[in-house]
């Protein structure tokens, strides 16, 4: 039985993180969390060292934000088990068991990493355009070590390098949606003014991974691959 390393990446979520550990401890094949707060301001610092005895996390704490990416690397370089799953820190609404989805595929040998999104309702239809940038994945360790130099550097844009990494090996994927799973809005963590600029600065920074790895996308473009809807 293949076993599965959490990793949490945190930076200013001291209102959800809390109960996102708790949550993650509970999960059904979550062999080990690992939880990197990527220099949070806030109180978030606080409450993981407050939970890293009672649940045995493995803390790891930069003294500046690095980027997303840097701290999903450090946090692979950390895991010590064959499969990582990622879960985002601002979630507000938890579905039980939802890793199971994103994992069982995995041990399974069905696919290679696995996608798990949420929806927002429009029209009555439940959507989400953007699921490849979805922080909830499940993935072998193995798989993106020969990247994890180009994670490092990728800052938001991490989601991006990873589905066209995927892409351009011919790696297989699983796009599933996670009923009920919510996450906190930008708009109610900070000011207007501070949550736009951070929504551009996300967005600009997912363009320049796309840009910089302009070879992947060529590649992912040029080949068949196995991904399900």
């Amino acid at each position: 039985m293949k076993k599965t390393t959490a990793i949490i990446c945190v930076f200013n979520e001291q209102d959800t993180v809390g109960n996102v550990i708790i949550s993650t401890s509970k999960e059904q094949f979550i062999d080990e969390i690992v939880v990197v707060n990527d220099g949070s301001t806030d109180n978030s610092k606080n409450i993981i060292d407050k939970l890293k005895f009672e649940f045995n996390l493995q803390v790891i704490h930069f003294d500046k934000n690095k980027g997303k990416g840097y701290a999903m690397a450090i946090g692979v370089e950390n895991a010590t088990h064959d499969i990582v799953v990622f879960i985002d820190a601002d979630q507000t609404k938890i579905t039980p068991n939802y890793t199971s989805e994103l994992i069982k595929p995995l041990v399974n040998n069905e696919f290679e990493m696995v996608l798990g999104y949420s929806t927002v309702n429009v029209l009555t239809k439940e959507i989400n355009p953007l699921k490849i940038l979805t922080g909830e994945r499940a993935l072998f360790k193995n798989d993106i070590m020969p990247i994890l130099e180009k994670i490092k550097q990728s800052r938001f844009g991490v989601e991006t390098l990873l589905f066209f990494y995927y892409m351009s090996v011919e790696k297989s994927i699983k796009f599933t949606r996670l009923p009920g799973l919510k996450h906190r809005d930008k708009y109610k963590k900070a000011s207007f003014k501070e949550a736009t600029s951070n929504y551009i600065g996300e967005g600009w920074e997912i363009v320049s991974a796309a840009l910089k790895n302009h070879d992947l996308v060529l590649k992912s473009l040029q080949r068949k691959k196995s991904i399900m809807y």
